[in-house]
């Protein structure tokens, strides 16, 4: 073994900067092509092999060089197909901001009569038509109507009140 840790001193020493340039024609990246020479000298440390000289030793790590760099190519392709797929950063919701809206918004619907609130419910989070409202709750489609605007109105006054509330000072006009 301890031929084979002299080989790979020796190719450091004599071929080091080969090496790098070899993994910079393979990446185009300077950062890159030191990982590839480290990363290949970390496999081939992890798998000896008997290499007659320094050629061949040279090689070895070069093949490896090649692979690693087919490797992280693949990858790269890979994550580029799936990051469309991802939302960026922007996009993402603020937790704290859904959470703060939605003890608005219980807050809001626990102003409303029970009658509005059924409405509202049965509307908006059960999708059903007005008819069917008015069918469950055994009330006219009108009655259901006038429930759901006076609701909605008492939420958008609701929520339009907590939000105002919510800004920072500064932001206030």
């Amino acid at each position: 073994m301890a031929g084979w840790d002299q080989t790979l001193t020796t190719l450091m020493v004599e071929r080091g900067n080969a090496l790098k340039r070899y993994g910079f024609l393979l990446s185009g990246e300077d950062a890159t092509a030191e990982d590839l020479v480290q990363d290949a000298l970390v496999r081939a440390l992890g798998r000896p092999f008997i290499a007659r000289d320094l050629v061949e030793t040279e090689a070895y790590v070069r093949q490896i060089m090649v692979n690693l760099s087919i490797d992280r190519h693949r990858r790269l392709v890979r994550w580029r197909r799936s990051v469309r797929l991802l939302a960026a950063r922007d996009d993402l919701p603020d937790p704290l901001a859904d959470l703060a809206a939605r003890q608005d918004l219980d807050t809001a619907l626990g102003r409303l009569s029970p009658r509005q609130r059924a409405c509202v419910v049965l509307r908006y989070y059960d999708d059903l038509p007005i008819a069917q409202v008015a069918t469950v709750l055994g009330v006219g489609q009108g009655t259901v109507k006038r429930y759901v605007n006076e609701a909605l109105t008492r939420l958008g006054n609701t929520l339009a009140a907590s939000e105002g509330s919510t800004k920072c000072p500064s932001t206030q006009s």
